[in-house]
């Protein structure tokens, strides 16, 4: 790669707002980005003595990767992508969440069971394939006056979540690909429907928002409005607990407080959209983020010979 060439792999899909700030924030370290498909990348083990092929970089790995979007596909489809982010750590690049951070978040399922393991206490979550038994857990729930929530197991953003009460029919198992995830739907504490999104950022808080939506849901894709907010030591210590649980180099943690006065974590993302958190943010937050990124980069460029040397593995990742 010449010295003109870019330093910095942005894997997206959709550059966009979220791109553009990142690129502006890698040039104010002398570096260079380009969007990169993980669609686009994939494994040559003639092509280059690293054996992943990176458009862009075919004369030498990135510095560093930032991941910004996994796409879907089908399971060998999303595995491969995956694959890819794994080996360029094993190559000794940086990777900002890695793989593993993903595999552990994207999956609803896993990160309620971390945050269980790890006494964070989340709202009360089951993950079931058989109908008959969610059908029961309905039943069971709604008799005790509670309603469900039912989450697509992979999915952000709020979508395809619909609110389970008594008398409601259980979804087709088609609709949510065989597993039906289900929590406790949380009454918040007071002022109306509103939860909590922190950004955790080289384990302090960076910035944090009120989210308040129009119903139930509180995603700012679904139209909740974003307020400042400093959150108390309580939320802020579950904040940074649930980022350590789920070893993240940075997350986007979602909370909330209920009618109880209990603060629970409902979800840790480890790709987080901040376009709502800049609004009401004054600094930069993805100059911060690119900030924490590049002291986690090696100094010397990613190996490319058949086996990379001991100590390139950046702090942290």
């Amino acid at each position: 790669m010449s010295a003109a060439g870019p330093h910095i792999a942005i894997i997206t899909d959709d550059p966009g707002w979220h791109g553009r700030r990142l690129r502006e924030a890698f040039a104010t370290h002398g570096l260079t980005a380009t969007m990169v498909s993980l669609t686009e990348c994939y494994f040559d083990l003639n092509a280059n003595p690293s054996g992943i092929v990176i458009p862009g970089f075919e004369n030498q790995l990135p510095r560093g990767v930032f991941v910004r979007g996994v796409p879907g596909g089908t399971l060998e489809q999303v595995i491969v992508r995956l694959d890819i982010l794994h080996a360029l750590k094993i190559r000794g690049v940086p990777v900002y969440n890695d793989a593993r951070a993903i595999e552990r978040s994207v999956d609803k399922a896993m990160t309620s069971f971390l945050l269980h393991h790890a006494g964070i206490p989340t709202p009360m979550t089951w993950v079931i394939e058989d109908p008959l038994e969610a059908s029961a857990l309905i039943l069971r729930e709604t008799a005790a006056g509670h309603s469900l929530v039912m989450k697509p197991l992979f999915g952000s953003q709020g979508k395809g979540l619909i609110r389970l009460s008594a008398g409601d029919a259980l979804p087709s198992p088609a609709d949510y690909q065989g597993v039906y995830y289900l929590q406790r739907f949380v009454e918040p504490a007071s002022e109306g429907s509103h939860d909590w999104r922190i950004l955790v950022l080289g384990g302090e808080v960076d910035s944090a928002m009120i989210r308040r939506g129009s119903h139930w849901i509180n995603n700012v894709a679904q139209g909740a409005l974003c307020e400042c907010g400093i959150p108390d030591a309580v939320l802020t210590q579950l904040a940074l607990a649930a980022t350590q649980a789920l070893q993240m180099n940075y997350a986007g943690v979602d909370l909330i407080r209920g009618a109880d006065g209990q603060a629970l974590v409902l979800e840790v993302n480890s790709i987080p959209a901040w376009y709502g958190l800049q609004s009401v943010t004054q600094h930069s937050i993805a100059q911060h983020l690119v900030n924490d990124f590049v002291s986690l980069m090696p100094v010397a460029p990613p190996f490319l010979g058949s086996d990379p040397p001991r100590g390139l593995t950046p702090r942290g990742v």
